[in-house]
């Protein structure tokens, strides 16, 4: 089945973003756990919850994926703000326990000047601190585009993550095709390959969720800007390869492309068009 949906507001609750879900023909989606350039969040109304798990079910609803706010920074300098990053994920996690079994998504982290190497010494901290044998929650690394000192440039990158937590069983992988296409691995003229370097380092086990975007930028310019789907430098073949890819094509899609509720409508329902059932 594939497996298409956005990014979502999560302003008016579970319910209202399943609708809105259906509404467009997505049968997942994404969203943000709280303001994503702040600290608040909405409080959980278990009523709400309740009538979002039955619909969900109805109309196969799966794979949801929470988003941590951007200023969320692991393996920040600044003390305060690794613990707001610490805090924020810990409260995250158990609000995501109301919708067990899905996904939080997050940026590793800038160091900031620390290096790579420390910037992962504080994200591993983080995480060791954070996962929990009980949570059903699968936690994703993003892979990201290398703008700045971000961590998770590479595959390496997140791989070394991943082999010093401890609790890595509940630790996964988001792929974002425009993150990684700026950051130079060429998804057009080589997909067979990034996809098997991904599985040699990583491990396709590990790959749970992809962010479908075109990039406004050239392979390796490690600049993260999204396009629209067929308005990059991606193009929309070569999406249209990543969605029926066998190693990829059971995956959920959510695309994160500038657009409003009715592009995203147009955008999942020419992809739906061009996937191979």
């Amino acid at each position: 089945m594939f497996r298409i949906g956005c990014h979502l507001s999560a302003s008016k609750g579970f319910l209202a973003m399943g609708t809105e879900a259906v509404r467009i023909g997505a049968n997942t989606f994404q969203f943000f756990t709280r303001n994503p350039r702040g600290g608040s969040a909405k409080d959980i109304d278990e009523n709400d919850v309740a009538a979002f798990l039955t619909l969900a079910k109805a109309h196969d609803i799966s794979s949801i994926v929470a988003h941590a706010p951007y200023t969320l920074n692991a393996c920040a300098v600044d003390a305060s703000i690794r613990r707001f990053a610490f805090e924020t994920m810990k409260d995250d996690l158990r609000r995501m326990e109301y919708v067990p079994g899905n996904y939080y998504n997050f940026h590793p982290g800038s160091h900031v000047q620390q290096g790579v190497e420390k910037g992962i010494d504080l994200i591993v901290e983080m995480l060791n601190r954070v996962l929990t044998p009980g949570q059903s929650t699968t936690v994703l690394l993003e892979t990201m585009a290398g703008k700045g000192s971000e961590v998770g440039r590479s595959f390496e990158e997140l791989r070394t993550i991943i082999d010093r937590v401890e609790l890595n069983s509940r630790l996964g992988v988001c792929l974002d095709t425009c993150h990684i296409f700026d950051g130079g691995y060429d998804i057009i003229h080589h997909l067979d390959n990034v996809v098997s370097e991904f599985d040699q380092i990583i491990g396709l086990e590990r790959l749970h969720a992809i962010h479908l975007n075109d990039s406004l930028n050239m392979l390796n310019s490690h600049k993260d800007r999204h396009a629209k789907i067929g308005e990059g430098n991606i193009g929309l073949e070569a999406i249209v390869r990543v969605i029926n890819h066998p190693a990829l094509r059971h995956l959920p899609f959510n695309l994160e492309t500038p657009n409003e509720i009715d592009g995203y409508a147009a955008e999942i329902k020419l992809l739906k068009s061009l996937y191979k059932n």
